[in-house]
């Protein structure tokens, strides 16, 4: 009798394991979101206090073309089934060669006068990098960055050694200029202003009677110390085999001192690209960008907290950024083709494109 009680519990017991087990198969799967575009791209020029009663309708006419242009440049790429990579070295270019940028041929201009200049690029499909920091004789710093990433076993190469690689390279994309071809006069009197603007609040500390703190405050919101934190350039793209791969290029901060180096060329706070979630490109405070690590925790919170990329992109530069202090924006891509072109200050050159050849282009917060 007890050997028949024991055979009718292992019969019960064995038959509820089997109906536990099977449990799971009757819960639905997750639907995958539906890819948006086949291929588009991104661009930004920089962010800061770009106000439209602060822009002439002949200037804000150069931006729109040459934000066009650069989009455009990378857009053709892409529809004729060129990588990600190709198309964003070619829109960043046209970019670098532009003086309307902080980048390139419109760097602004260090403490000691001369142009600094920084990149990053990074490939989604493999997590590899490249990027230069402080390079003064490279027309284009982008295709350096590249080609640090091809070409070398680093990631990031600075100074007087970055400039010594591109040279060693002998490689016609890569065009070795004097310093001097940076130079454009606007740029040169932002430092004058700056450099004066200091030397001002340098001789208050030694007045009797310093000026108020809400005159202090009025000074520092000057657009020329303001300004003088902005205007990178960068680009995200996805191609057609779902490729993704972004870039970041910078003058970095007018008067800049000591060989400071901003977020552009760290991978992680200017730039970050993985397939598996999204690519973006920073511009802004870069101190800020580097504490807070922008780029890879957009990346981040779309990898482990399942975040869409706007509310990625929202959560680090409305919250997480603000919270800091830190000022900027980003232009971001994911997998499926959405774009993000997200800032928190009152305005940021930006553009974007799809697969249709839709495009849209913007300057201010509207």
């Amino acid at each position: 009798m007890k050997n028949l009680l024991f055979l009718v519990a292992l019969v019960f017991m064995i038959s509820c394991q089997d109906q536990n087990s099977e449990a799971p198969e009757a819960v639905e799967p997750t639907n995958t979101p539906e890819q948006t575009s086949e291929f588009a791209i991104v661009i930004h020029g920089g962010a800061g206090t770009i106000l439209k009663e602060n822009m002439t309708p002949e200037l804000e006419k150069e931006y729109n073309a040459k934000l066009t242009e650069a989009i455009q440049t990378g857009h053709e790429i892409l529809k004729n089934g060129g990588s990600s990579m190709d198309a964003v070295e070619a829109a960043i270019r046209v970019m670098e060669d532009s003086p309307l940028f902080n980048s390139g041929k419109g760097a602004v201009f260090t403490h000691d006068g001369i142009n600094s200049l920084d990149a990053s690029f990074m490939d989604g499909a493999t997590l590899n990098a490249g990027a230069v920091a402080g390079v003064t004789t490279v027309k284009n710093p982008i295709s350096l960055a590249r080609k640090v990433m091809t070409d070398s076993e680093h990631v990031l190469l600075s100074g007087d050694g970055a400039d010594a690689f591109a040279k060693a390279l002998q490689d016609p994309n890569i065009e070795i200029v004097s310093n001097s071809y940076f130079y454009t006069e606007n740029r040169f009197k932002g430092l004058q202003r700056v450099l004066e603007k200091e030397a001002e609040m340098e001789a208050e500390k030694q007045m009797t009677e310093p000026k108020t703190t809400a005159l202090r405050q009025l000074e520092l919101k000057d657009p020329y110390f303001n300004d003088s934190k902005y205007g990178t350039v960068g680009c995200v793209a996805l191609d057609k085999n779902g490729n993704i791969a972004a870039g970041t290029s910078t003058g970095g901060m007018t008067n800049k001192k000591y060989g400071r180096i901003g977020d552009a060329p760290i991978i992680g706070s200017g730039t970050y690209a993985n397939n598996a979630t999204c690519g973006v490109s920073s511009t802004g405070h870069g101190e800020y960008f580097i504490r807070a690590q922008v780029a890879y925790d957009i990346s981040a919170l779309i990898e482990y907290s399942g975040l869409t990329l706007k509310e990625a992109t929202d959560k680090v530069i409305q919250d997480k950024l603000v919270k800091l202090g830190g000022t900027g924006g980003v232009v971001a891509l994911d997998h499926y083709g959405n774009v993000s072109m997200d800032f928190n200050t009152p305005g940021m050159y930006r553009a974007m494109m799809n697969d249709k050849g839709d495009l849209i282009v913007g300057m201010y917060k509207d």
